[in-house]
């Protein structure tokens, strides 16, 4: 496994990481100890980095991983969590100082840590900018001065967000989803802004929620028919080369030398150590220019979430 610098960090993370929303049930039921035997075979697989919040399951990813974490050394893996993000629906967004505090309590209290490497806001594309500028942002930077976090950074889908950011605070790092993958690179026009800021960068969701699978997107998935369509083609054309669209999804997503580590979520131990193998053979660049070929028509396709002002 590589391990590469986040940003201006101390932190060094594992090419590959883990995110651990499928132990909290978001994308199909689990059984609890398959995911605890997840956690431990990514850690003995090299993965040292591990992301999670208390929006994934309403808390149970956190619970579950928090038990995973009670037999492995504390040196043997870095954490991110998240605070502003607790349901679905806008009334379940709350970024202001005293909640975001509550919430990282919280937090340590279900991991069974002491403290959390990186503390992120939740998908800030959802809540007022002013809010996220004048309440959110401050209470991070003093929870950072007070050292109850080491790093800071916030985490959403439209890419316009980390520019409005990073233009006032002082954030450590991003976690980006789903814009870094073979169906959309938008976080491309982002990284060497961000290379020369020394801010780093993290993708997440490199196989698009699902779409980039063999299984295909859950029901809720917000992606339009035409690029469901496209993901469709793309899935039969590497049937035909006998290579797995996620495979190819995995070898894309962690290829830019400007992201620090690409986040992949499941609960099997087999699926973690198949991705940790995928990524360390080669890409068959004409399959990769060729399923590219597919998705370029549909780029215009991706879809929006949260408020207006926030959008890309």
């Amino acid at each position: 496994m590589k391990y590469n610098q986040l940003g201006n960090t101390e932190l060094k993370l594992s090419t590959l990481g883990y995110g651990a929303s499928p132990l909290g049930g978001v994308f199909d039921d689990i059984n609890e100890q398959d995911g605890i035997n997840t956690v431990h075979a990514a850690i003995d697989a090299g993965i040292n980095y591990i992301d999670v919040s208390p929006y994934y399951g309403l808390t149970k990813a956190e619970t579950v991983l928090g038990k995973a974490l009670k037999s492995v050394p504390r040196d043997k893996y870095i954490i991110s969590t998240k605070a502003g993000r607790y349901g679905s629906e806008l009334s379940d967004f709350d970024m202001s100082g005293a909640r975001i505090r509550k919430s990282l309590d919280e937090s340590l209290s279900r991991l069974g840590v002491d403290e959390v490497d990186i503390l992120f806001l939740h998908d800030i594309e959802f809540v007022d900018p002013n809010i996220v500028k004048n309440e959110a942002i401050p209470c991070l930077e003093a929870l950072r001065q007070e050292g109850k976090v080491k790093y800071i950074g916030v985490t959403g889908y439209p890419i316009k967000i980390f520019r409005d950011v990073a233009s006032y605070a002082n954030i450590d790092c991003i976690l980006s989803y789903c814009r870094y993958a073979l169906h959309d690179d938008s976080l491309r026009n982002l990284l060497p802004e961000f290379k020369n800021n020394k801010t780093g960068v993290i993708n997440a969701s490199p196989t698009a929620m699902g779409l980039l699978t063999e299984r295909g997107a859950p029901s809720w998935h917000p992606a339009t028919n035409e690029l469901k369509a496209a993901c469709n083609k793309a899935l039969v054309l590497c049937n035909k080369a006998n290579i797995n669209l996620t495979q190819l999804a995995m070898q894309f997503a962690v290829s830019h030398s400007d992201i620090s580590s690409t986040l992949v979520g499941t609960a099997n131990p087999k699926n973690i150590l198949n991705n940790v193998d995928w990524i360390t053979k080669p890409i068959d660049e004409t399959l990769l220019a060729e399923v590219r070929a597919i998705f370029a028509p549909v780029n215009s396709t991706i879809w929006q979430t949260g408020l207006d002002i926030n959008g890309d």
